[in-house]
């Protein structure tokens, strides 16, 4: 395998209002739901996405637009589960920027695709600053990073319509206090869902499978 079997797209810059703005046109015509997840650097994202692939791909068509400052690692690891994966590079930003989603959209066979999964740049603040044209923000935070990001990140678990506590597996090997954490995310935003997963060994995707195609309907 050879990364010039990925698509690599680097930044383009433009009003990011505007390109979200046609974005969420392109995704309504299309009839395609768009979710960001975002989460720091070794949270989960990847191996959340494999174990949706093994699943969530027998009940949705989705295909992933991974995004990273350099390399085509990650978008590689989808790309063996059989995913649809483009990389976005985001050349050293901390976020990826809705013109950028938007040109990758449209290489995309939207027509034969129920949801579109973007792995954002690994950072909790900057991504959260910034529409993509996604229908909904899902944050992913794992046990190893610990049970207070919510009150350091809140606008991250403010702006977001889910919350993914992922890498459960480690819970019982680190001092991570669940109940706290929870109480934490209600603090920051009291109607958010919370599901408690561990992509590794694709445990407690199953909720989280059923919420996204709820949102989808």
């Amino acid at each position: 395998m050879t990364t010039k079997e990925i698509k690599v797209y680097r930044d383009l810059m433009g009003a990011n209002e505007e390109w979200a703005a046609k974005t969420r046109v392109l995704l309504a015509e299309k009839d395609v739901l768009m979710i960001n997840l975002i989460g720091s650097p070794g949270a989960g994202k990847t191996t959340l996405l494999e174990g949706m692939g093994e699943q969530l791909g027998k009940k949705m068509s989705f295909a992933v637009l991974e995004g990273d400052v350099e390399t085509t690692r990650d978008a590689e690891r989808i790309r063996e589960i059989g995913v649809p994966v483009s990389q976005l590079l985001s050349g050293g930003a901390c976020h990826l920027e809705a013109k950028l989603v938007h040109y990758a959209l449209q290489d995309l066979d939207l027509g034969n695709l129920d949801l579109v999964v973007v792995e954002n740049v690994g950072n909790m603040v900057c991504p959260a600053e910034f529409d993509i044209g996604e229908h909904a923000k899902i944050a992913v935070l794992s046990v190893a990073e610990g049970d207070d990001k919510p009150l350091k990140y809140p606008l991250l678990f403010q702006e977001s319509k889910a919350a993914v506590l992922s890498k459960m597996d480690l819970l019982p090997y680190i001092p991570f206090d669940l109940p706290a954490c929870r109480r934490y995310l209600q603090q920051v935003n009291a109607s958010l869902p919370v599901f408690e997963v561990s992509g590794l060994k694709q445990e407690g995707l199953e909720d989280f499978m059923q919420w996204l195609q709820k949102l989808k309907s």
